[in-house]
């Protein structure tokens, strides 16, 4: 039977309380163990030793926050099926990223993703460059995060605005503040779990009470809700297979690539092998969560259909996103089950804000403090990057009460902004991994008209009204008293829409373009500019800051024909970059230890004549009590004059 509810009981809050309760603990666990997060390398990356199921999710739920909980539903209610198809431009990007930005980044064992730009393009001026954009669309995004289901869970639990926006703040900087990456991977998955409970819930009430999915999908079909290809090529409309596919492809490649947020996490495992297979999780865990909110979606307008009145119609809620809270309160009043459902809700906003928090610090640390404040000790770096969370965390409640206090068209600009930014800086990095050519001017340049370019659309667009909803809705037992006169309206009214010319139809460009604009107007401007300012050469830059496209997506072609395609450009193996970035040894005068060295001031120097009378080859094997599995035969060693001593007694290669 259906059970109705019109505000929290005690179980309710036990529940809800609970959830914020282990968050918190978690990150009060690992403020006192696991090494108490003494040092920055523990604080922001782990220690580089995280496990990988755990760093899956966590890349998993950073981005599929409170947001995707009550937007994607509310888009198969309103526009019905066509929206799943975005799952397939999903699952394209995971791989994209997994086989072309891991093995690019992870080798270089970065904490900020950014670190890559100063690399590859030897500009301090192109990784702040990245940096500030991913800072100013990280603090907008976190005040949306917070906002979006605060208006929602308002609406119809009563639970007020400005609190769901300081409790989901202060409990994610709580624990992101004491125990750093730990806590944040950690607190995800719980808060996983406790998503995917309360959309599971939605789901199974749902069918239950409309009778079982075949009647869920013949109901919606009846309503022509179900459609899945529509291949219309043309860019202003707003869902397409194109769109859907082309268009989510390209944002979630940044995403899931370059995102501060998920590099941070895979650069933190011990292994490229794992780091890789970390992202391809996310491809079982996307489809998963948009499967289920998806069907949720269905399941409640196929529910409403049975009652014979659409709630946003008969003015029960104000917007769609309301609309699967309402459900929840109408249908699912057992004690305990709102609770889970607004605990849902706040897991999504927390894992969202908490990564945010953690990705921020790690950049403004590395990238604009450590080279002021690098000579400070371990404990007090420790203690900069968690009073950066703090600050972060501050403004992002200030950025949330600003969306409240400002209205609805600022959310919405703020939500197209951090969707213009993604595309700048795919197209960055892009522009640095394919072109050995381009240069820093060009990054640059290339990167602010990237930025303003999409950004000037996403807010041109409001101005252009967009076509109404074709799609019919149930109204015939609505009881409010403007219902017939909004039908009346809608049948009688016929005054024409007047043309969209000029510059006005670049704005009815659909919203899943922009990242595709703002990349390619990165790479366009970018190669441009560099060609004008002074194209660089083509052997100045390492092949490890470059990625082979060809080997990586077309390993099947022949050996001649990729060595062409990559312009007779030699690539090292991911896995030897890494290597020779970790090589660290200490000198025994009575056991040297002789390590590779792929320089080529080396292959210069020792090819052709042997080391202290011990032949070339002899380092490969295992003479001398040396064991080197890793040093090829094509590998030059280095002489003891190439070995320096650190402070520490420590003696390094020169790298």
């Amino acid at each position: 039977m259906v059970q109705s509810k019109s505000e929290f009981d005690v179980w309710d809050w036990l529940l809800f309380g609970a959830m914020l309760a282990v968050s918190a603990g978690i990150g009060i666990f690992y403020a006192f163990v696991g090494g108490r997060q003494k040092t920055t390398s523990d604080f922001l990356m782990g220690g580089r030793s995280l496990q990988m199921i755990p760093v899956a999710i966590s890349i998993l739920v950073s981005f599929m926050s409170a947001i995707l909980i009550l937007g994607t539903p509310a888009e198969m209610y309103t526009q019905g099926t066509q929206y799943f198809v975005y799952l397939f431009g999903l699952i394209l990007a995971v791989i994209l990223a997994s086989q072309l930005f891991v093995p690019l980044l992870y080798p270089l064992q970065l904490t900020s993703s950014f670190e890559y730009l100063e690399l590859r393009f030897k500009s301090k001026a192109a990784k702040l460059t990245g940096t500030i954009m991913m800072i100013l669309q990280q603090i907008i995004y976190m005040g949306v995060a917070s906002y979006a289901p605060s208006t929602a869970l308002e609406a119809v639990t009563g639970f007020p605005t400005w609190a769901t926006i300081i409790t989901v703040g202060v409990v994610s900087t709580f624990y992101t503040f004491l125990g750093g990456m730990k806590a944040v991977i950690w607190t995800d998955v719980f808060q996983s779990v406790i998503m995917v409970a309360g959309l599971l819930a939605v789901v199974i009430q749902g069918t239950i009470s409309v009778g079982g999915i075949d009647t869920v999908w013949r109901i919606n079909d009846e309503w022509q809700r179900i459609e899945f290809f529509d291949f219309n090529p043309d860019p202003t409309q707003r869902h397409s297979f194109w769109s859907l596919i082309v268009g989510g492809m390209v944002g979630w490649t940044a995403t899931y690539g370059v995102n501060q947020a998920s590099v941070q996490r895979y650069c933190a495992l011990p292994t490229l092998a794992k780091a890789k297979t970390a992202v391809l999780l996310n491809i079982l865990g996307v489809t998963l969560l948009l499967c289920v909110t998806c069907v949720a979606g269905i399941v409640v307008f196929a529910y409403y259909v049975e009652q014979g009145c659409d709630p946003y119609t008969n003015k029960d809620v104000s917007n769609s996103n309301q609309i699967i809270p309402y459900f929840v309160m109408q249908t699912l009043g057992y004690p305990g089950i709102p609770g889970l459902f607004v605990a849902c809700l706040f897991s999504g906003a927390l894992s969202t804000m908490s990564s945010c928090l953690n990705a921020l610090s790690a950049v403004t640390w590395k990238d604009i403090l450590e080279p002021f404040l690098g000579e400070k000790t371990e404990t007090q770096k420790t203690w900069i990057t968690r009073i950066l969370v703090a600050l972060y965390g501050g403004a992002g409640i200030g950025t949330a009460f600003m969306a409240m206090n400002l209205g609805g068209t600022v959310l919405q600009a703020s939500l197209s902004f951090t969707g213009a930014a993604s595309g700048p800086l795919l197209g960055i990095f892009v522009l640095g991994a394919f072109f050995p050519w381009a240069n820093w001017i060009g990054a640059i340049i290339g990167s602010i008209f990237g930025l303003v370019l999409p950004f000037w659309i996403s807010i041109g667009a409001y101005s252009v009204v967009g076509a109404p909803n074709p799609l019919p809705f149930p109204t015939e037992n609505c009881t409010s008293p403007e219902n017939s006169t909004l039908l009346t309206n809608m049948t009688t009214t016929t005054t024409p829409v007047p043309p969209i010319e000029g510059v006005d139809v670049l704005y009815t460009i659909s919203y899943l373009w922009y990242p595709s604009i703002g990349t390619a107007t990165v790479v366009i401007v970018g190669l441009f500019v560099s060609l004008i300012t002074g194209l660089t050469p083509k052997d100045e830059v390492d092949s490890k800051y470059l990625i082979p496209f060809f080997d990586r997506i077309f390993c099947c072609l022949p050996g001649k024909c990729r060595r062409c395609l990559r312009c007779y450009i030699e690539y090292e193996d991911p896995e030897d970059i890494k290597a020779e970035k970790d090589i660290e040894f200490s000198v025994d005068p009575d056991r040297p230890v002789i390590l590779p060295i792929k320089s080529e001031k080396y292959r210069e120097k020792h090819q052709a004549e042997p080391i202290g009378g011990i032949s070339y080859k002899s380092f490969y094997v295992s003479e001398n009590g040396q064991n080197n599995p890793g040093f090829d035969t094509n590998d030059a060693p280095p002489s003891y004059s190439d070995v320096q001593e650190n402070d520490g007694g420590t003696a390094k290669t020169e790298l």
